[in-house]
């Protein structure tokens, strides 16, 4: 029974930081090529909406999102308060800022005359930008994996759109939150265990690429 749990609530933390991450790597990552590239008015200020919400805590995020999911809210209707697609949106609002401003300065640190090396030898939209991407791939994939991991280790958004209902919504950082308040140690212990083995696999992941950019860069 408490591996039947415990396995729920692994794979549920799983199942919503992965799909949050998605989804906020293609809206990250998007907005923050255009943020690094294109000179327009009004850029620096949203660029100090995109740091301001790197730092907002996830707790403040968590609030708005149940305000507005709230039944009596803008999107009660929908009824995804207390369900994982509520805390899938919570999660997409704490790792898009993350990974928006990272892929911002990545972008910014490429060679200046990159861009117009590009244009010159007549690379399509598509293929300017992928190639940008492919220049700045390392940085790219620490933002996205440090959107994952911002997301899989919140807990205050988590537990205040999801409610941390058994079986439910319940995942590895409210389930810490409510084992260590019963006093039972032993599996808050656990399931942080499984967290840090989920942020090494994270970093390894993440090393090796870096060493095989850097090994390729060299070569």
């Amino acid at each position: 029974m408490l591996i039947a749990t415990a396995l729920g609530d692994v794979g549920r933390s799983l199942r919503v930081s992965i799909s949050a991450s998605l989804i906020a790597m293609v809206v990250g990552v998007s907005a923050g090529t255009v943020l690094g590239l294109a000179r327009f008015r009004g850029r620096r200020l949203i660029a100090t909406f995109v740091y301001t919400g790197m730092a907002i805590p996830t707790v403040v995020i968590g609030l708005v999102v149940a305000l507005v999911l709230w039944r009596s809210g803008p999107l009660g209707s929908l009824g995804w308060i207390y369900t994982l697609k509520g805390m899938v949106i919570a999660q997409v609002l704490i790792a898009t800022p993350l990974i928006t401003g990272i892929t911002m300065a990545a972008i910014q640190a490429l060679p200046p005359e990159l861009p117009d090396q590009l244009l010159a030898l007549g690379a399509s939209r598509r293929q300017f930008v992928f190639r940008l991407w492919v220049e700045a791939r390392v940085p790219l994939l620490a933002a996205v994996m440090a959107g994952f991991g911002h997301a899989i280790s919140e807990v205050g958004a988590a537990t205040i759109v999801g409610g941390n209902i058994h079986d439910q919504t319940r995942v590895l950082t409210t389930g810490i939150v409510e084992d260590v308040g019963k006093g039972d140690f032993g599996p808050a212990l656990a399931y942080g265990a499984v967290l840090l083995g989920f942020a090494f696999l994270v970093n390894a992941l993440l090393t090796s690429v870096q060493q095989r950019g850097a090994a390729w860069a060299n070569s």
